[in-house]
C-alpha cells in the first residue's frame, strides 16, 4: 500500500515544530548558564575591593563589614598582624585573612613583644581598636562552600586576563588587585592586593 503524499502544509508543520523544539533547547541552555551574582561582594566593590585596590582601606572599616579577631605571627622576615574573620553569607560561609601593613619600627616593636615564641597569639579588642587606622596590605578570601567561576563573573564582571595554572585557572582583574583562583570552575581564593602591588 503506497504512503499518501505529504502535502506543502504538512512540511510546513514539521518545520514549525522543529523550530519550536530547536528554540526550546537554545532557551533552556541559555537559562543553566546564567548564574546570580553573589550580592555581599557586589556591594564590596565599592566598600572593599576599590578601596584597597587604591592602597587605602582602613582595617577599621573591614571590621565595620566582617567583625573577627586580630592575630600576632612570628615570621623568619618580621612579624605578621592579621585580623581574621568568618562570614556566613546565602551560598554559605567564607574565610577572610587580611595582612596590615606594618612599619620596620612596628615591626621591631611587635618582636620585642612576641620574644622568642613561635606561636601566633590573639590580640585583644583594644589592641584591634587602636590599630584601626592601619592599611590593609592583603585580603584573603576563601569560600567554605562551593560558589561557581559563573556567580563570581556575575558578581564583578569578566576577568581581564585568564590565566592556566599547576593546578586549574587564575583569572586576573588588574584595576581591581584582584586574582581569582579556581579549579573545576569553583572559586578556591580570592587575593586582593593595591593595583600598584600587581605591577611588580
Amino acid at each position: 500500500m503506497p504512503l499518501p503524499q505529504l502535502r506543502s502544509s504538512h512540511w510546513l508543520l514539521f518545520a514549525a515544530v522543529a523550530v519550536l523544539f530547536f528554540s526550546l533547547a537554545l532557551w533552556m541552555s541559555r537559562q543553566s548558564d546564567k548564574a546570580d551574582p553573589l550580592p555581599w561582594l557586589v556591594d564590596w566593590q565599592e566598600s572593599v575591593i576599590v578601596p584597597l585596590a587604591e592602597g587605602d582601606l582602613p582595617l577599621e572599616k573591614l571590621v565595620e563589614l566582617a567583625p573577627g579577631e586580630l592575630w600576632l605571627q612570628p615570621r623568619q622576615e618580621g612579624p605578621r598582624l592579621v585580623f581574621r574573620s568568618e562570614q556566613q553569607r546565602d551560598e554559605g560561609a567564607w574565610r577572610l585573612e587580611a595582612e596590615l601593613e606594618l612599619s620596620d619600627s612596628e615591626r621591631t616593636s611587635l618582636a620585642k613583644v612576641l620574644g622568642k615564641g613561635a606561636d601566633e597569639q590573639p590580640l585583644s579588642g583594644d589592641m584591634l581598636e587602636q590599630l584601626g587606622g592601619h592599611r590593609v596590605g592583603v585580603l584573603n578570601m576563601v569560600p567554605m562552600v562551593e560558589v561557581s567561576a559563573a556567580r563570581l563573573a556575575a558578581s564583578i564582571g569578566p576577568p581581564r586576563l585568564r590565566l592556566r595554572t599547576g593546578e586549574g585557572e587564575a583569572w586576573i582583574y588588574p584595576q581591581q588587585g584582584l586574582s581569582a583562583h579556581l579549579l573545576e570552575g569553583k572559586v578556591q581564593l580570592l587575593h586582593l592586593v593595591p593595583r600598584e602591588a600587581m605591577k611588580h
